[in-house]
């Protein structure tokens, strides 16, 4: 019993003794953080998505107090976040940076495209392309299983009914979650100086396009041709627009025998929903 008693008490005061230690050094040792950081953290949106870098808000936070990101580094929360973050550091935001948006570089959707087999695995593009490089004759475009709609955290994106993802520009935030999610690199963030796209990535030949897609681009070069600014050239069967030298004058639009270039905002401000 005195056995007991005795081990009871030793115990009791180990734990004082230790606890006593821990105390001592927790302040001995203790880290003030800058109380920036909180300030900081509370004007973020919260999202934790990663597209700024940095592994979450908190992340990012440490960064722009310790000079490591600049203070318009979140894109989800845009000017209105930047100016408010800029205030908290006592700089000043850059007034000329651009919103950014996903554009969807594929048009060709069930009703476009051509399947060498019926898919019946998971719903997972990853998972798609590693059977036998996907169910589409053209192994470029769009296989439409919601890889980027299943990344997206702010309900920007669905699969419309002709089995592509389907772009809210009023609710994208530019975060850039679904450009890393797709296996094809098919989504591109731009800003308003895209005002023209080329919707297509294959660098097949002509033949080759026709045959998988009634929408993509063969690398005719009708586009160059006509293209009074000098903005398109064909590189490997597939056209590229300089926006710096596009004048948006739609000359290609009408000209493309594919339908494969569009303008980039329906209305030519990013308020529309697009697909």
């Amino acid at each position: 019993m005195n056995s007991i008693i005795i081990a009871s008490v030793m115990l009791a005061l180990m734990g004082i003794l230790f606890g006593t230690i821990l105390a001592f050094a927790s302040k001995k040792f203790a880290v003030e953080n800058d109380p920036r950081i909180d300030e900081i953290i509370a004007v973020l949106p919260g999202a934790n998505c990663g597209a700024c870098g940095f592994p979450g808000c908190s992340g990012l936070a440490e960064a722009i107090v310790n000079g490591g990101a600049p203070v318009n580094a979140c894109p989800v929360g845009k000017a209105p976040c930047a100016q408010k973050i800029a205030a908290i550091m006592g700089v000043e935001v850059d007034e000329n940076a651009k919103p950014r948006f996903a554009r969807l570089l594929c048009q060709g959707g069930k009703a476009e495209r051509v399947d060498r087999y019926y898919y019946m695995g998971v719903a997972d593009c990853a998972a798609a392309q590693l059977l036998n490089g996907g169910p589409k004759l053209c192994e470029y475009g769009c296989l439409g299983l919601g890889n980027c709609v299943r990344s997206c955290k702010f309900g920007a994106m669905r699969i419309n009914d002709n089995m592509l993802p389907e772009i809210d520009i009023d609710k994208c935030t530019g975060c850039g979650a679904c450009a890393k999610a797709c296996p094809r690199s098919l989504i591109k963030l731009v800003d308003d100086s895209y005002r023209v796209m080329v919707r297509c990535k294959s660098h097949s030949k002509g033949p080759e396009v026709r045959k998988a897609c009634k929408v993509g681009c063969i690398g005719c070069g009708i586009c160059a041709k006509n293209c009074p600014a000098n903005a398109i050239t064909v590189t490997d069967f597939l056209a590229e627009i300089n926006p710096e030298l596009c004048t948006a004058c739609g000359i290609c639009v009408e000209k493309c025998p594919m339908k494969t270039i569009k303008f980039t905002f329906e209305t030519g401000e990013a308020k529309a929903q697009v697909v």
